[in-house]
């Protein structure tokens, strides 16, 4: 073996002769790759280029390898398909459309929360729904009948109040809802129009919506108005009434909205005389009096028999107290909470005033001259209970004035009849107990009288909310003795919220907690000599002949 050779070809034998062609070929490769590589490679010994065909083996892949970084440089290594950048940009554009829908919905809740700003509306829950621009926007976003729309226009609804505007839409979306707008801002109505835009046309599937009233006057004023709106479509809207009650039978009769008052409806239910287990829809209307311990027992029956799974409960009132809200929120299932201004204060249109009379007699004594310097009827009075009314009724008839009184002695014709003269105009005067305080809407009544202090800043806001309703102006005097005093801060407060000038020895009393200020009132009402007024009165009973309704009346009626 050569000098030098390699250990590892130790006793092989390679005939150069014999493959000279192809050793030749081999090295003109080598030589290539080196100058191509400049690599440092040992020079093998001439006996070792035997093993020419092996580094010519390893050179060659280096090779490839080199090649292929060589035409990857600056490049990726990976070509990439037509149907691949394809792919990229479906997953780019769902990437943008996701950008562009988000943009939108922000600027969306930009525009809502200005239209809410503009009309003091407040609200608070989860995705809620935009509010109404207009009542076009019923047609438009919720394909609205054209019956409602011209019903509508022909009652005078040009624009939807701050309460529609909001309520409207949340229930038309299938959320629950309880609000809270002052009085006179339409409340009815934003309940009423999704009501009868959900059902569409009548069905005989039986009770689709109930309405809960605590008096039997709001119960027959939201039937009248549910019947005014619900004009040209032939729904089938039932005031539950003392014959219904006793006779009716709701699986043949058709019924498509009842409207009723707690203890009313509880009595049909317990004589198994209708079935609500279809019910869709459910209001409580002057949620906060029907939520009060006389009513509350009913109210829960009437929630146990609307067992229909899918159905929408929704509260309004004008007042909403904390503990009315703890008990809304166990009943109803993500809920949308609506306030329009600040919650619990009475209407900015009304003109409310204070005046110290000093004693009972002396409020009489206030409210004669007030009659003689300026009567503006309609007037309305709210007196403590109804022997006080129906005192006041007999010196106010003596004294030549047009007056008329309703109270729970009556019966329903007598308290119909009453408040079927007041708003025709032929009594100027109507002396009443907190039976019509709620939700009863008279039509340009211009001041509203608290003969006797009421008993609690909700009493007091509902009060005088007969007045100054859907936007007109409106006066409120309360008349106030030595017995109010204590609690003359708690209307101070309510007054000072809806923008009114209070002196300030008032807001500098103690605030006393308020738990149903009902003072004795141990004097008379009445001016003259006891014998004068028993004379007056007896006159006074035989000719309006009164007859007291022995019938069982509503807890709160």
């Amino acid at each position: 073996m050569a000098e030098g050779a390699s250990f590892l070809f130790g006793g092989i034998h390679f005939n150069r002769r014999k493959f000279a062609t192809d050793f030749s070929r081999f090295e003109a490769k080598k030589k290539e790759i080196n100058a191509s590589n400049p690599v440092e490679v040992a020079e093998p010994e001439p006996e070792e280029e035997e093993e020419g065909p092996v580094v010519a083996v390893s050179v060659k892949k280096r090779k490839r390898k080199t090649e292929a970084s060589e035409s990857g440089d600056g490049i990726s290594l990976f070509k990439t398909s037509k149907s691949a950048k394809a792919a990229k940009k479906d997953k780019e554009k769902p990437a943008n459309e996701r950008a562009k829908q988000k943009k939108k919905l922000n600027r969306q809740l930009e525009l809502d929360s200005i239209l809410r700003k503009k009309h003091n509306v407040h609200v608070s829950g989860n995705n809620i729904p935009s509010p109404l621009e207009n009542f076009s926007e019923l047609s438009s976003r919720f394909g609205c009948e054209e019956y409602l729309l011209r019903n509508l226009a022909e009652l005078g609804f040009e624009e939807p109040t701050p309460i529609q505007r909001q309520a409207i839409p949340v229930l038309l979306s299938g959320r629950e809802c309880f609000a809270c707008a002052p009085t006179g801002s339409g409340k009815t109505l934003a309940f009423v129009v999704p009501m009868l835009m959900k059902l569409k046309h009548a069905s005989k599937d039986g009770i689709r919506a109930v309405i809960l009233c605590p008096t039997r006057e709001l119960a027959a004023q939201t039937t009248r108005e549910c019947k005014k709106l619900a004009k040209g479509n032939k729904f089938y809207i039932k005031l539950m009434t003392k014959e219904l009650v006793r006779s009716a039978d709701f699986s043949k009769d058709r019924c498509d909205i009842l409207i009723s008052t707690p203890q009313r409806l509880r009595m049909a239910i317990r004589k198994k005389k209708l079935n609500l287990s279809r019910v869709e829809y459910l209001v409580l209307d002057e949620s906060d009096k029907l939520f009060e311990l006389g009513l509350l027992k009913q109210i829960d029956s009437v929630v146990k028999a609307c067992s229909n799974p899918s159905i929408v409960r929704s509260l309004f009132s004008a007042t909403l107290p904390d503990f009315v809200e703890e008990l809304a929120r166990t009943i109803m299932h993500d809920a949308v909470r609506v306030i329009i201004g600040r919650k619990n204060t009475a209407s900015e249109t009304i003109k409310q005033k204070l005046v110290y009379a000093g004693s009972e007699q002396g409020k009489f004594l206030a409210l004669r001259q007030s009659f003689t310097e300026s009567l503006n009827p309609p007037v309305l009075i709210f007196v403590q209970s109804k022997e006080r009314a129906k005192e006041l009724y007999g010196e106010l008839l003596c004294e030549n004035i047009r007056v008329g009184a309703i109270h729970s002695d009556m019966s329903q014709a007598e308290r119909e009849n009453a408040v079927d003269d007041f708003r025709a105009g032929k009594t100027w005067v109507l002396i009443a107990t907190d039976v019509i305080a709620r939700g009863m809407d008279f039509k340009g009544i211009n001041c509203v009288i608290n003969y006797d202090f009421p008993d609690s800043s909700a009493a007091y806001i509902h009060r005088i909310g007969r007045c100054g309703r859907a936007g007109r102006s409106g006066e409120a005097i309360t008349f106030y003795t030595d017995e109010d005093i204590p609690f003359l801060r708690n209307i101070a407060n309510v007054m000072a919220s809806s923008g009114c000038e209070v002196p300030s020895w008032i807001m500098v009393l103690p605030k006393k907690k308020w738990r149903k200020h009902r003072p004795g009132r141990g004097g008379s009402v009445l001016a003259g000599p006891k014998d004068e007024v028993k004379k007056k009165w007896t006159k006074k009973a035989k000719k309006t002949k009164t007859n007291i309704d022995d019938e069982p009346k509503d807890e709160q009626e």
